[in-house]
């Protein structure tokens, strides 16, 4: 019986996961989201346009392929519907090749409001949410009070809505926020009426039917694994499992069923939002790393935080996942650096750590080893025998110290611009 493969970040997300899952692709016939929610974006270039996917997995453009949204996503049918609305002016088969599961939770409007509420009132404790709903909605769902994508055609969905929206505006009132939802929520109806003309699935059966069939699924994360709910850096994480371990739960899968787990990760660091970043730059290098890596948000634009790779975290995330390949991105962002740095280790109260702490605040100091820049244009090759011997050092470093294989190297954004080795 096949297994699922796995393809995740392994920071705080923004890792480049689109492009891998769509050079991945070829080789799966199923694609599907385990996690997250429109918080999401994974950005995709070819063909000379640019896709940004919030919700659909990223297999959607290949012929045949069938994408599923599964149980762990929270889904806005505004938002869903937009990208759809795109998605089918280019000509893409959406219906065709979207399942939705039955038991993914629903962002109301008044969900959208309550993060936008909470956030307003925690002044400068802000954990930067996107405002999307999604932390309210997940927050529905384990109080038992959220509803579910299979509601919509249940007979009661009209009343059930009813039930939480009040239950949401005697919520509000514990806040001072000016609000309107009726444009929203028009909107928001509409969606629903929308989505009535995909197909609603039992996604276990399905996924574990489609394995028994011998399908190649490829299951895709969103956000990154440092933005976990549970191993991230708390409070400054996301609502969900980021983790391999999300699949099982995101998507109905034993954990006996997991294969490889492809680990996504930029050759430097990245962060949106607020939250702890050990390896952030605030110097003319880190200035250097967004404008080059053109490091502003795929969902909200703003624009990123920058820095060295931090060899502490990643390890870190390797062993949460059982990470089997790794895959490098934006080599080709540090072309005009002669000198890398690399953050073996932290210092955290005089105490040297190579273990990513309990807390990480701004007590940890980074140690670094410094490695020599490749200082040249790598955006042209496409052999790994062709990277100068600088690259191929960095890589190889990387190697020994997480123990597992760089598999992928990609020296710039187009799905050609991506070396297998």
């Amino acid at each position: 019986m096949k297994k699922v493969d796995v393809v995740l970040g392994l920071q705080w997300g923004d890792e480049g996961k689109g492009k891998v899952v769509d050079v991945l692709t070829p080789a799966y016939q199923v694609i599907a989201r385990f996690q997250g929610g429109p918080n999401a974006g994974h950005s995709l270039h070819f063909e000379g346009k640019k896709y940004v996917l919030h919700t659909i997995p990223s297999g959607i453009f290949r012929e045949g392929s069938i994408n599923i949204i599964g149980n762990g996503v929270v889904i806005d049918p505004v938002i869903l519907s937009e990208e759809i609305a795109k998605l089918e002016k280019d000509g893409v088969d959406v219906q065709g090749k979207l399942l939705i599961s039955k038991k993914a939770h629903l962002i109301l409007p008044t969900h959208r409001i309550i993060d936008a509420a909470s956030e307003a009132s925690k002044g400068k404790t802000k954990i930067g949410s996107t405002l999307k709903g999604i932390g309210p909605t997940y927050m529905d769902k384990t109080g038992r009070n959220g509803l579910r994508v299979g509601d919509i055609v249940s007979g009661e969905f009209e009343e059930r809505y009813g039930r939480l929206k009040e239950k949401h505006i005697e919520l509000l009132k514990q806040y001072d926020f000016p609000y309107d939802i009726c444009d929203y929520e028009k909107e928001w109806l509409a969606g629903i009426e929308n989505l009535k003309r995909f197909r609603f699935i039992d996604s276990e059966h399905v996924v574990n039917s489609l394995l028994q069939e011998g399908k190649a699924i490829l299951a895709e994360g969103a956000q990154g694994s440092m933005l976990d709910i549970d191993f991230g850096t708390y409070p400054f994480v996301t609502s969900s499992n980021t983790l391999c371990a999300g699949v099982c739960t995101g998507l109905g899968v034993a954990p006996s069923r997991i294969g490889n787990v492809y680990g996504i990760f930029k050759a430097y660091c990245t962060r949106v939002g607020s939250g702890p970043f050990p390896t952030e730059l605030f110097d003319e290098d880190g200035e250097k790393m967004r404008q080059i890596g053109q490091e502003f948000g795929a969902t909200t634009g703003r624009p990123r935080r920058c820095g060295w790779l931090d060899m502490v975290a990643l390890k870190y995330s390797v062993m949460m996942n059982g990470v089997t390949e790794l895959i490098m991105m934006k080599a080709d962002v540090l072309n005009d650096f002669d000198t890398l740095k690399v953050a073996v280790a932290y210092n955290v109260n005089g105490k040297e750590t190579s273990e990513f702490p309990y807390e990480a605040s701004e007590k940890i100091v980074p140690v670094y080893k410094e490695f020599k820049g490749w200082n040249c244009d790598i955006n042209k090759l496409r052999r790994y025998d062709e990277f100068p011997a600088e690259l191929k050092n960095y890589i190889e470093f990387i190697e020994q110290e997480t123990g597992v294989p760089v598999k992928i190297v990609s020296v710039g954004p187009d799905r050609e611009e991506t070396i297998v080795r």
